[in-house]
Order: C-alpha cells, then structure tokens, then sequence
C-alpha cells in the first residue's frame, strides 16, 4: 500500500474540471450507443445480445473505477466499487419492478426497450438532482449521516421481515392508480408511440403509462440508494460517478435477469443484510471498530456472491 500511496503522489492528477468532462464525455458516447447502435430496431431482445451489451456496459463501469484509482488514489477507488455494486444491488428491486409494470400493462418487450431508455435518461437527472440535495445537507449538516445510518438500517431490517407474498399487485399500487384516474390512457397497445391522437383527443399509451410508474418508482428507490452512497464516501464525484454508471446499464441488465431475477430467492436478504451494515458502520468507531475501504468492498462482494451463489444451489421451494 506504502508503493501504491508513492506511485499515485508522483501521479500528474487532472483538475476537477478535466475529470468532470471526461465523465460526461464517456456518459454521452454510451447514451448514443445505446440509441443508435445497441437498439436500433424495435424488435426482440436476444440473449447473446443483451448479454455483450452488459458485459460493454460493465467493462466501461469497471474501467472508469480503475480511472478513478489511479486519479484519486486506492481509498476513492475502493469506494466507487464498493459504491457500484451497492447501486447495482439494490437496482435488482427495479428489474423486479420494472417486470411487474410492463406485464400489468401488457407491454411487448419490443418495446420496452424504448420506455426503459427514456426511464433511464430521466434516471439520470432525477438522480443528479437528489445527489446534488444530498452533497448540499450532508455539507450543511454533517450530523444527518447518522439519520441516513438509522434508516438504512430500517430499511435493511424491513426488506429482511417482509416476505416476497406480501408484495402488491402492481395495479394494486396508488402510483397507478393515480395517473391511470390523472391521464386518459388507452389500453391498446399503438406501436412504439407514447402518445395518440383519437376522435380530437390526446390519450396516454401503457409505454408513456409504463415510463411515469418506473420514473416515480426510481425516486422511491432513490431513498435507499443515495443515503447508502453517502455513508460510503462523501466525495461527491465518487458518488455521483458510481450511482450513474450502475444505472446506465440498467436496460441490458433487466433484459438479461428479468425472466430469472425470481429465482434467487437468496439475493434480497444479502442486500437487505448489507444496507444494515452500511447503516451500522458509521457507528462502529465509537466502539474501537475502523472499517476500511477494501473491509466494506469485501463485504459488499461477499454477501451478493453469497446471496446468488446460495439461491443456485438451493432450490426456491426450499427458501424461507
């Protein structure tokens, strides 16, 4: 660590402005290749497609991380990993999600596509935003890292309690049932427009239908992902980078795990067991216990490859 801590003091480090730019500029191209080159067409997502689609997605992310590790050092490194795979956890409950709206709604998955897109594009300002009210409190405010501590760690403890047959029908949900009385929404399916015109008036697709449920719900699930970040790391470009690149390979992930994500059974008590860790460790020094960047990245690792590994060799009717 010693050579590594010299290594990166002799480093020439770009100003903020360069590493902003060069995100932004890395975040652009992978837009426009999702747009014009990944999905061109609307038409049927395959495997093998989706599959390298997530592997470039999850290249990019990972390689980024090495940027960050060589411009800001190993500590930063490890907290955008660790930050990375805690959104990309936590982002399971989306696809999950995001499965049960289009199948209320009756979207092809030809379609879908195009939603999620726009979805994550929204995603992706609504998320700037909220980081942007969470760097201003916790400057402000620093005392509100241990609010953020105490409900990580409800929420942890709730998803953990909750079981999976106590999760509401989609439709069931005030979300819908919301806009579906707000809007006037057609239940026809009309090619890929979100919007139509019929007899002088406009009326609502299920895609644009679709779009508003996932963009309110992104929100919601915000409230659990942005305070986690927080108690990772505090550096506002480790956070903001590490929540948006988990995110903007959210479409290829859902097309790959969305017809199995019900089948590991053991992945939502390994996440909900570490939101409670992230919740608790900020409390830890009071008790003569330091976690370490590399201590939280490893455990982070451990509990998703544990949770997925168990529900493979575990079958789902033997999962409590």
């Amino acid at each position: 660590m010693e050579f590594l801590t010299s290594l990166f003091s002799v480093h020439e480090h770009l100003s903020p402005v360069a590493l902003w730019t060069i995100f932004g500029i890395v975040v652009v191209l992978l837009l426009a290749a999702d747009l014009f080159w990944f999905n061109r067409k609307n038409e049927e997502p395959h495997f093998w497609h989706t599959l390298w689609i997530c592997i470039a997605y999850i290249a990019v992310a990972l390689i980024f991380g090495g940027f960050v590790w060589l411009e800001d050092g190993p500590e930063k490194g490890m907290d955008y990993f660790t930050g990375y795979l805690l959104e990309k956890s936590l982002s399971m409950d989306n696809i999950f999600v995001m499965s049960m709206i289009f199948a209320a709604l009756g979207v092809p998955s030809k379609y879908q596509h195009r939603v999620l897109f726009w979805g994550i594009l929204g995603a992706l300002v609504m998320r700037g935003l909220l980081i942007g009210v969470g760097d201003a409190l916790v400057l402000r405010f620093h005392w509100i890292l241990y609010l953020f501590s105490l409900f990580l760690v409800y929420t942890g403890t709730k998803m953990l309690l909750t079981k999976d047959d106590e999760e509401n029908d989609i439709k069931d949900s005030k979300i819908y049932q919301y806009f579906s009385k707000v809007f006037h929404v057609t239940p026809k399916i009309h090619g890929e427009h979100f919007f139509i015109k019929q007899k002088g008036k406009h009326f609502m697709t299920p895609l644009f239908l679709a779009l508003l449920i996932i963009e309110t719900m992104d929100v919601v699930f915000a409230l659990d992902s942005i305070p986690a970040i927080f108690l990772v790391t505090t550096d506002i470009y480790v956070v903001y980078t590490s929540n948006i690149f988990a995110i903007l390979g959210l479409r290829a992930l859902y097309f790959l795990l969305a017809a199995i994500i019900s089948k590991f059974a053991y992945l939502k008590p390994a996440i909900s067991i570490i939101l409670i860790f992230i919740g608790i460790k900020i409390f830890l020094p009071e008790f003569g216990i330091e976690v370490k960047e590399w201590q939280s990245l490893a455990v982070t690792v451990g509990l998703l490859a544990g949770g997925m590994l168990l529900s493979l060799i575990k079958k789902p009717k033997d999962a409590k």
